[in-house]
């Protein structure tokens, strides 16, 4: 199985990485990437990028050096109410929108809470993923969580960082989100959450976990370009109908 695409990376613009769009698309070149979603933070986190950066997407090239570049966000979960921290004119303009629960911007609630915030953000039109749902900083119902997410065609994310690392005691948890994925044929999507270029593209144990836990390959996003592209483009077709009403 090749990995061509990595759907969760970082640069400069979000306060707390290191290297520059240009060093991330030269690395997943590297890699053999075919696809890379650029996913800065959204504005409510410390040091993010201001509302403006997402609003000038449209300068970005559709691809550089043969990769193509996906125009993301990891947008930040703000309440119980699943409200995210850009509004919908922004929203509309990317074409992959993850989102999940970070310290800065939600305080750690009861499993309850914590669930009732991401099953209500997944019920946003405009979201495509949730990301490392499987964080110990914030217990969620997974059943709950990953049956809202497929009844919504909106993917759960498996994540690379969270396996060599970051949100320590995740591995455990991950893998209970994985073998419930698999046994509710729920689509997945691996991202390596990049911080630096070297770390694009590497999604080896995201992969692993994925495919020992029984995912089907035809579960897995990153795999398969002609999935990227249907999933892409329903997921513009659905904006589009959003934004005639």
């Amino acid at each position: 199985m090749k990995i061509i695409a990595d759907m969760h990376t970082h640069t400069l613009v979000s306060g707390h990485a290191y290297c520059t769009l240009q060093e991330n698309l030269r690395a997943a070149k590297e890699q053999g990437l075919l696809y890379m979603a650029a996913t800065e933070h959204g504005p409510a986190m410390p040091g993010g990028p201001h509302l403006y950066y997402f609003g000038n997407v449209r300068v970005w090239p559709r691809e550089f050096g043969g990769v193509r570049l996906i125009k993301g966000v990891e947008a930040n979960v703000m309440n119980i109410d699943g409200e995210l921290d850009l509004p919908q004119r922004y929203l509309q303009r990317l074409e992959y929108v993850a989102v999940g629960l970070h310290d800065e911007c939600f305080s750690p609630g009861t499993q309850e809470e914590n669930t009732q915030a991401i099953i209500a953000a997944i019920q946003n039109p405009y979201v495509d993923a949730i990301v490392h749902p499987g964080n110990p900083r914030f217990p969620i119902n997974f059943l709950q969580v990953l049956l809202a997410a497929a009844q919504a065609g909106v993917l759960v994310e498996i994540n690379n960082s969270s396996l060599v690392g970051s949100r320590k005691g995740s591995p455990e948890r991950c893998r209970e989100i994985a073998e419930l994925a698999a046994k509710h044929d729920i689509a997945v999507v691996l991202g390596s959450d990049a911080h630096w270029s070297g770390q694009v593209g590497h999604l080896e144990q995201a992969l692993a976990m994925a495919t020992e836990a029984g995912i089907p390959t035809r579960n897995i996003l990153n795999l398969d370009a002609k999935r990227i592209e249907d999933f892409l483009a329903e997921q513009q077709q659905k904006r589009k109908r959003i934004a005639t009403y």
